[in-house]
């Protein structure tokens, strides 16, 4: 079933605020026309019932149509009078189809979209294996039923401990030992949450910028443990202070272990990920072991073990120490591999200087603390239509322009003009976008970027930019080739909630 509703923009164009609907940021007001009509003829066309809404057949021509993951559609359409109208289809899914028995090959639409992209990895099913499903189905029982046995372990180590026993005890007595054991595994099940918030919410970042999400789990995991220092002073809130601890210690334990993944994965050369992780855990382990003795024999020394202010102040010492190491040995890493924020710093060399950093140079001149959203210039992804005519203050004939000016590229790209103290650009993909034309995008916010005041017409510069990309764009890709970058499996993501389909 879908539902199609007109809005109509009057010029100027620049005269109208409206927001992205679907992605839940960068919301304005906008006027508009507005009108709804259900499709009552399967036999229509799409078109068909949008001009039938709008009571505008045969006027204007579609200039391209925006399609969400939700199914949901917007299609611009100039009219004879060269008014700018959008009209807006919400589609809503059916479940009537019958479901193919095999699990590898359902499509699971059944399943609300939030739950599906928080559950599967991100592009489900394109990017993973046939067989990831039926695996993970039959892997959720097999992890239940490991925790119940945890949980019933559990209650045994606490007894043999002096926390109850199982005979020679009265009721009362072997029911404090079940409600310690109950309250023990509660504080492991608080911090379980925090794994399950970050592997459903962040599933999708680790590949980008493993560097920074492993140092950012080593100062979650330090605030974790800040919680359990402090159970001494107050014991009587050791359960939520430890199970405070425990889930911070769980989501940075949620950061690390992927990100650590992505990093093995890239000193695997040779294909062999699980020698190199069976050796990474020989080393671990052998740190362990030693990191364990040095505390028993501090814990042995009168100062630690009688005085909480000398433990807490040697228990701080170390761990700046910790993470000090850590960020040490992230910053010897040298990947090879393109993500966005190495991608910044080449394109910028390129366009100041005409020449590109080695591997080992960029990798060192990368911020592993700093988020892509703060650095600049300001690049915003996925911004749909209406907004960047916004932004870059358009009308009708300068949006035939505009797209006339990107035919050849797989995005569109505007400076957002409403923001004079701060570059910011806009960037749109179109439906067959790579990780190259993220690329392509980003070597042209970085031109605009150090262009910017050479001329007070706006499409000159975004046309001198096009010339310059495509004539030097091809220099970059070879000097990269040369220094050893892996130019043929960049880490740079196309999003994925909204492409544009441009029509001629």
């Amino acid at each position: 079933m879908a539902m199609a509703f007109s809005l109509q923009f009057n010029n100027p164009i620049s005269t109208f605020s409206c927001s992205n609907l679907y992605n839940g940021t960068r919301t304005q007001p906008f006027k508009f026309l507005c009108t709804s009509s259900p499709q009552s003829d399967s036999s229509k066309s799409k078109e068909e019932a949008i001009q039938d809404s709008s009571g505008e057949n045969d006027k204007g021509y579609v200039i391209l149509v925006e399609k969400y993951r939700n199914g949901t559609l917007k299609r611009y359409v100039i009219d004879n009078d060269s008014e700018m109208k959008m009209f807006l289809e919400e589609h809503v899914p059916t479940t009537s189809r019958s479901q193919d028995l095999d699990i590898s090959g359902m499509e699971l639409s059944w399943l609300p979209k939030v739950i599906k992209d928080f559950v599967l990895p991100s592009g489900f099913p394109d990017t993973v294996s046939d067989d990831y499903l039926d695996y993970m189905l039959l892997q959720f029982p097999t992890n239940v039923t490991g925790w119940i046995c945890h949980t019933l372990v559990t209650s045994s180590l606490l007894k043999a401990v002096g926390v109850g026993s199982f005979s020679g005890t009265s009721a009362a007595a072997s029911a404090a030992a079940s409600a310690a054991a109950i309250r023990w595994v509660s504080k492991d099940g608080i911090g379980a949450l925090g794994r399950f918030f970050i592997g459903g919410r962040f599933g999708n970042l680790f590949d980008d910028d493993p560097k920074q999400w492993r140092m950012y789990a080593d100062f979650i995991g330090s605030a974790g443990s800040i919680f359990d220092l402090c159970t001494p002073l107050y014991p009587s809130y050791f359960l939520p202070l430890a199970s405070l601890g425990n889930l911070a210690k769980a989501v940075a334990r949620g950061l690390k272990d992927p990100s650590f993944r992505v990093i093995q994965n890239h000193f695997a050369i040779a294909g062999n990920l699980g020698d190199v992780a069976a050796k990474e855990e020989v080393w671990e382990v052998a740190a362990e072991l030693l990191g364990l003795s040095l505390g028993i024999l501090a814990l042995d020394t009168p100062n630690i073990s009688k005085s909480y202010p000398t433990l807490a102040l040697t228990w701080l010492s170390v761990r700046i120490l910790h993470l000090w190491f850590r960020y040490q040995s992230l910053s010897v890493l040298q990947f090879n591999t393109i993500n966005l924020k190495r991608a910044r710093i080449l394109v910028n060399s390129h366009v100041l200087h005409c020449t590109v950093p080695g591997i080992n140079e960029c990798n060192r001149m990368e911020s592993i603390l700093l988020w892509e959203r703060f650095l600049r210039p300001q690049i915003i992804f996925e911004v749909s239509l209406e907004e960047m005519i916004n932004a870059g203050k358009y009308r009708s004939m300068q949006i035939k322009q505009l797209l006339h000016m990107y035919k050849e590229e797989k995005y569109f790209l505007v400076v957002n003009q409403q923001m004079p103290t701060d570059f910011q650009v806009f960037v749109s993909f179109k439906e067959g976008a790579t990780s190259l034309s993220v690329f392509r995008s980003v070597w042209q916010t970085y031109w605009l970027y150090q262009n910017w005041g050479w001329s007070d017409n706006i499409f000159d510069r975004l046309e001198q930019s096009l010339v310059e990309l495509r004539d030097r764009f091809p220099d970059l890709l070879q000097q990269l080739t040369d220094a050893g970058w892996d130019t043929n499996n960049l880490s740079l993501k196309v999003p994925k909630e909204m492409s544009i389909n441009e029509l001629s």
